[in-house]
């Protein structure tokens, strides 16, 4: 993914809450833009929504909510971790020095993660996780119980041959999606009462 965030707003017009310094990687973006419809649906409009992106960083899904959010013209702000692999893994040693350990390597790179996600998490009105096909997403899962816990509602986004290992979590979950487009329908519908188009 890599720089791929810092690009979201010229991909798609999405309004950018991202550093000048395209490097700090930061994952802050939204596709709120001013409502024409007047109806009694104002008073949900007017709100901005906070959704937090959890999950695997190896395929397109959160540029496709992005792109998604924006066609739709939703009020939402969508938050994520650091999704360049690398720069997860090594900020702890990076910013308060080398480990010879693998362990303290790691240790000192995950509470590094853990202060932005427990940040950005705990401030979402919505959190979507995502399980990825290829590897197994521990961190996901976790998040998944910290949302839970926190009682911020969530929606899970996998294939159907997890549905058996998630199940814990799919229950916790209040909705289950197997493609992000599913996920945008679902953000129309709780923040307008928007149906989807046959």
């Amino acid at each position: 993914f890599g720089d791929g965030f810092c690009r979201f707003g010229v991909l798609f017009g999405v309004r950018s809450y991202i550093s000048n310094d395209c490097h700090t990687k930061s994952t802050r973006y939204c596709g709120h833009s001013t409502p024409s419809k007047q109806s009694n649906r104002e008073s949900t409009m007017s709100k901005v929504w906070t959704v937090y992106l959890s999950g695997e960083i190896h395929s397109d899904w959160r540029e496709r909510i992005a792109a998604g959010v924006k066609a739709a013209d939703l009020p939402v702000e969508l938050v994520a971790p650091v999704t360049a692999h690398e720069d997860s893994d090594d900020c702890g040693v990076a910013i308060f020095g080398a480990e010879d350990n693998k362990f303290w390597h790691d240790r000192k790179g995950a509470q590094l993660n853990a202060m932005r996600t427990k940040t950005l998490l705990a401030g979402s009105d919505l959190a979507v996780i995502r399980f990825g096909e290829k590897y197994k997403q521990w961190n996901a899962a976790f998040d998944a119980g910290q949302a839970a816990a926190l009682g911020i509602p969530y929606i899970t986004l996998h294939p159907t041959e997890h549905d058996h290992a998630l199940k814990e979590v799919d229950g916790a979950a209040h909705g289950v999606a197997r493609e992000p487009e599913q996920v945008v329908a679902a953000l129309a519908y709780i923040i307008r009462g928007d149906m989807p188009k046959a």
